[in-house]
């Protein structure tokens, strides 16, 4: 593999990290093997520090397929809390309310989760990295605004229930770019006449890039060595 010129290296991101921090431990790691002080790398799609799973890095010219790796279809398993809601939709921030949900069954859910696939009408969370008057929406949220993000266009092509532990379900969701699966997580709780909110998420495949294929972060150093 020429890393110079430029290949994709599809990564496990661990628990708590955050996709900068994949990105510095994986170009330390070039720039020794090879002697180039600034490695050319970057991310194809950020993964939140609370998210694990997939995480495409590209090196050298491929960094400049990092726009269309992003548009690839994505699938993830998720775990959603009911009953409770939280001001980032996962578990960054602690619960700030609660509902009933002694009303919902699997039935219920099977029903409900119907209605979110397809083309869909999706508010991103407030604590997210998009982009308003220039600001990122998270750091107007940590000052204390409480305003709503426009709602924007995203696909979700299947949704499927793996668990239903009431209160806790996990899903398996394959979608689009831009997806927010905090969102999905939230919109869920709303459409039960409850709450609900993101408490693990495991991104499982990009396009053809399958968890069980990527290296992690310990791992790497060796796997470069046997390139």
């Amino acid at each position: 593999m020429d890393f110079v010129a430029g290949e994709i290296i599809p990564i496990n991101k661990p628990y708590t990290w955050t996709s900068f921090q994949i990105v510095n431990k994986i170009r330390y790691h070039l720039s020794r093997k090879y002697g180039i002080k600034r490695f050319k790398v970057g991310h194809a799609g950020t993964l939140d520090p609370l998210a694990s799973g997939v995480l495409l890095l590209c090196t050298g010219k491929a960094t400049k397929r990092i726009e269309e790796l992003q548009s690839h279809t994505k699938e993830y398993e998720a775990e959603i809390m009911l009953g409770a809601t939280t001001p980032s939709f996962d578990m960054e921030h602690p619960v700030d309310a609660t509902y009933p949900y002694e009303h919902i069954t699997r039935e219920l859910v099977e029903e409900t989760l119907k209605q979110f696939v397809g083309d869909i009408a999706q508010r991103p969370p407030l604590f997210s990295a998009c982009k308003v008057n220039g600001k990122r929406a998270y750091d107007l949220a940590r000052g204390g605004s409480d305003m709503q993000l426009a709602p924007k266009q995203i696909r979700i092509d299947s949704i499927e229930l793996l668990e239903c532990e009431l209160p806790k379900i996990r899903i398996r969701v394959v979608c689009g770019k831009g997806t927010y699966i905090r969102s999905l997580a939230r919109d869920i709780g709303e459409a039960l006449n409850s709450g609900g909110y993101l408490t693990d998420l495991i991104r499982t495949r990009i396009g053809e890039y399958k968890i069980e294929n990527c290296v992690t972060p310990e791992e790497f150093q060796e796997w470069l060595e046997k390139q």
